[in-house]
């Protein structure tokens, strides 16, 4: 398993405006709806980034204005194969 650390200034946490606690959990989950979006990473993968169940992450997609099912072909039958 891989480590990322990431440094941020308290001005940057504070600018979240949530406790220090949750940055690290909202980070990796707006990093894994960004990568979704992209088409980087498929719903099951994004879903293990954020530490989340897949159907979790689904439903979170909305709360960032990310459209669940706007995928194209080759990703639907991406995300067929995985279900």
């Amino acid at each position: 398993m891989n480590r990322i650390t990431i440094d941020l200034s308290d001005e940057t946490v504070n600018a979240l405006k949530m406790p220090a606690e949750e940055v690290g959990t909202a980070l990796r989950m707006a990093a894994a709806v960004k990568l979704y979006e992209l088409g980087r990473l498929s719903s099951g993968a994004a879903a293990a980034l954020a530490g989340v169940a897949r159907i979790t992450f689904l439903e979170k997609l909305a709360d960032y204005g990310v459209d669940t099912f706007n995928l194209s072909e080759e990703q639907l039958a991406k995300e067929t194969r995985l279900a």
